[in-house]
């Protein structure tokens, strides 16, 4: 999601938005939110926040009222405190606003945790909804059986992390940085940032080649922890690097024979345009 995508969540009416490149997250002021959402020029929305931030914090509501502050631009062009909501805080907000132009979102958030339910209750649910979305938004029928392959592959690695002694998150992303680099020559942020990509999927704007070499690697890195059975972080790190390097000389090779790069800074969107001005 860019800058502008965020904003268009609103109407198009102006909505002071920030990225955060270390948390990886956008924030949103509060105050321009309420103004859209009450129809209430700005004064008056800082007056129906501050009521409402003390009524919510009385209710112990305390994931929407610990929010953060950033400096921001003001209409007068100087830079304020202003509280900020992260996606989460601000859907949060959204449900204990009484305004029509609130509905459409409660609304949309009631459907979303109706779908969420179904596909808990029946997995096949999400694998149809996610290639109806891949469908959607322009990705070919080749491209998106690769995809759904790549996220098999995927949980087979992850499944061998579980087994040696990893934890979700923090330790997932640093052994994935580690696959990642080893055959690309880029950290995970690195390489979404040579795609111009903020919250998005990296696999997602990946090519066929950088799918298929990503997919080498994680499945180089299971075979290879379950002939070594890795423990901890430290000997996981090694299998990744070593998965990695297997991907990393099919990528040289295949450079060397092909005299073309096959890493590119065009993400989805540019690739779907690029296929139709041809």
């Amino acid at each position: 999601m860019n800058k502008d995508t965020a904003i268009k969540l609103f109407e198009e009416q102006k909505v002071r938005v920030e990225w955060n490149e270390a948390e990886e997250k956008w924030y949103f002021s509060i105050v321009d939110v309420v103004a859209i959402l009450t129809d209430t020029p700005y004064q008056q929305a800082r007056n129906y926040w501050k009521v409402l931030k003390h009524r919510l914090s009385q209710e112990g509501n305390e994931s929407v009222t610990n929010c953060n502050q950033l400096k921001m631009r003001a209409a007068d062009g100087k830079m304020y405190l202003t509280d900020v909501a992260d996606t989460e805080q601000l859907l949060r907000l959204i449900q204990s606003i009484p305004s029509p132009k609130a509905e459409p979102f409660k609304m949309w958030l009631a459907k979303v945790g109706r779908e969420r339910i179904d596909e808990i209750e029946d997995p096949e649910i999400t694998i149809n909804r996610a290639l109806e979305t891949y469908l959607k938004k322009g990705y070919s029928s080749a491209w998106i059986n690769q995809r759904l392959k790549s996220i098999e592959i995927r949980k087979g690695l992850t499944d061998e992390w579980d087994r040696g002694g990893i934890q979700k998150g923090l330790e997932y992303a640093i052994l994935t940085d580690e696959l990642t680099k080893a055959w690309s020559g880029m950290t995970t942020k690195e390489y979404k940032k040579l795609k111009d990509l903020k919250k998005e999927n990296l696999r997602d704007n990946m090519t066929n080649l950088e799918l298929v070499l990503n997919m080498l690697a994680e499945v180089s890195a299971t075979e290879i922890s379950k002939t070594q059975n890795p423990k901890g972080l430290s000997q996981n790190a090694k299998v990744a690097r070593a998965g990695g390097e297997v991907a990393k000389k099919a990528r040289k090779e295949l450079e060397d024979k092909t005299g073309k790069k096959v890493i590119t800074n065009k993400n989805a969107k540019q690739l779907h345009q690029q296929i139709e001005n041809l």
